[in-house]
């Protein structure tokens, strides 16, 4: 095997083609993954990076920052989890300069079709990102609205109905069978109108904005073979993996040895071989 490259992991980027183009930012490069389909790659974890200070550390959290940044960032707060919990208004945000810039920008809040029907949100600028990296065959947008924490209420007006988690071993297991998502969005519609109409605590009462896209948009991942059981790969217990990539989907490679979340290994330093 030869040493491709070295630098510490990012989440994959990704590019919406026929099928989802990926590529893998190790270090300062977006090394282009399509390619390696098929082949047999390894990659060695070296050591972990805080992806906010670079501080060397033994063990991450919230998916790849050190105790002390997991504390003190917005971006790793209960609130980026439940956005209706968000205390902006109340002065307590940690970083209230970030939260204007990520928080107060227009949200989507979407139906997707990933292990099955399942509501999420993201900021506009996110779509179609966010449906690929949950694995999304198919997404259609629902409503815009213009902050964070009011895309928060309706979620949790949407997921009496509808769930708002991925089965990521469902996912990960086959392709997925299609749905109506046009006829489901509207179904969820009749069900909530009066639930829509949301009583801020905060503010004046907002109305969403209601997308009626006319247009599903379908994804294809750019998989060879779907495992017949789906094993998670611990980079903790196995420093060293080396398989065939049979697939990339979500943020998940599919190897013949088990499935490994990219973004679970976020900063940590990898030598990347194929």
């Amino acid at each position: 095997m030869q040493v491709l490259m070295t630098g510490n992991l990012r989440k994959l980027k990704s590019e919406v083609q026929e099928f989802v183009q990926y590529s893998l930012p190790i270090g300062e490069i977006d090394l282009p993954l399509n390619n390696f389909l098929g082949k047999t790659i390894q990659l060695k974890f070296l050591q972990i990076n805080c992806i906010h200070c670079n501080k060397v550390i033994k063990k991450s959290y919230h998916q790849g920052y050190c105790f002390p940044c997991a504390q003190t960032l917005a971006r790793c707060d209960f609130c980026i989890l439940k956005p209706e919990t968000c205390h902006y208004h109340l002065g307590t945000c940690r970083e209230p300069e970030w939260g204007l810039q990520h928080c107060f920008i227009p949200h989507i809040v979407y139906l997707a079709n990933t292990s099955g029907l399942k509501v999420g949100i993201a900021r506009e600028t996110q779509i179609p990102t966010r449906w690929i990296d949950q694995g999304a065959v198919q997404a259609i947008p629902l409503f815009r609205v213009q902050n964070r924490y009011h895309s928060g209420l309706l979620e949790v007006a949407l997921k009496r109905s509808v769930q708002d988690k991925t089965d990521w071993r469902k996912m990960l297991s086959s392709e997925g069978e299609c749905v109506d998502l046009i006829h489901q969005r509207d179904q969820l519609l009749d069900e909530l109108r009066d639930a829509l109409q949301i009583e801020d605590p905060k503010e004046k009462s907002r109305l969403p904005e209601v997308l009626l896209a006319t247009k599903v948009k379908q994804l294809q991942f750019p998989v060879l073979q779907y495992p017949n059981k789906v094993k998670s790969l611990n980079v903790e217990k196995t420093p060293e993996i080396q398989g065939t990539l049979l697939g990339i989907k979500g943020q998940y490679f599919i190897m013949d040895i088990g499935v490994l979340n990219i973004r679970n290994v976020g900063g940590y330093q990898v030598e990347f071989s194929g």
